[in-house]
């Protein structure tokens, strides 16, 4: 498996710095997408009072689930600075991580509602939202090393669940797995090191709206984690 001393940042430049170089966790100003920066100065403007900053991970660093996501929501993580919080794709995720007893509490739709994630985290692939919930193939690549650092923060690490292709796509890279090896699938599961990688369709309101994915397909899959991770 890839560890944190082996990947690198590609930024604009062309220059590679080791991931040990970077924090788990971006600037508020985070320069590094010029693109996703210049939204966000955007959404700065246009509304003030809301978060509008590279989105943190949330949850417990010694969990062993981490839950990878694509990016924040304009309306929902955007706003409120918690991922998958204030919009639908939040609804299905965290009713379904309280019903497997990976959340504690009541989740009200705002980072102040005192829910608690137990034995996992909660991250995305890119942490600043993107214009039309879009982000490109550069960005991913230059956010990658937070997402690697991050998991490199959690010691006990053993199942990651990956909403979407996209998110499945970029911890092949961080975990080291070949794509022909271990393609998507909703249900798949793949093995890297001591870590399983469960994939699931992501829990937006387009997927769940046109039957791509039902809350029993996405229970399955935190099912299926549960059963492994006792």
């Amino acid at each position: 498996m890839t560890t944190i001393s082996t990947i690198e940042n590609e930024e604009a430049s062309g220059e590679k710095l080791p991931v040990a170089e970077l924090r788990a966790e971006p600037d508020r100003n985070c320069p590094l997408c010029s693109r996703l920066a210049s939204f966000r100065e955007q959404a700065r403007a246009k509304e003030p009072d809301w978060f509008n900053s590279p989105v943190p991970s949330f949850g417990d660093p010694d969990g062993r689930l981490l839950i990878v996501g694509l990016a924040p929501g304009l309306q929902g993580a955007n706003r409120t600075g918690r991922p998958f919080t204030g919009d639908f794709a939040g609804d299905l995720l965290y009713a379904t991580l309280i019903e497997y007893g990976f959340a504690d509490g009541v989740y009200q739709a705002r980072p102040d509602d005192g829910l608690r994630l137990v034995d996992c985290r909660i991250s995305n692939a890119v942490r600043c939202v993107p214009p039309q919930n879009k982000p490109l193939p550069a960005e991913i690549n230059t956010c990658r090393p937070f997402l690697s650092a991050t998991i490199a923060t959690m010691p006990k690490l053993r199942a990651i669940v990956a909403l979407g292709r996209v998110a499945h796509e970029t911890m092949l890279k961080v975990l080291g797995l070949r794509a022909a090896a271990a393609p998507f699938a909703h249900g798949a599961i793949h093995q890297a090191g001591a870590i399983k990688l469960y994939d699931s369709y992501h829990c937006s309101r387009y997927n769940t709206n046109t039957g791509v994915l039902t809350a029993e397909m996405f229970r399955s899959v935190f099912a299926k984690v549960r059963a492994d991770l006792g």
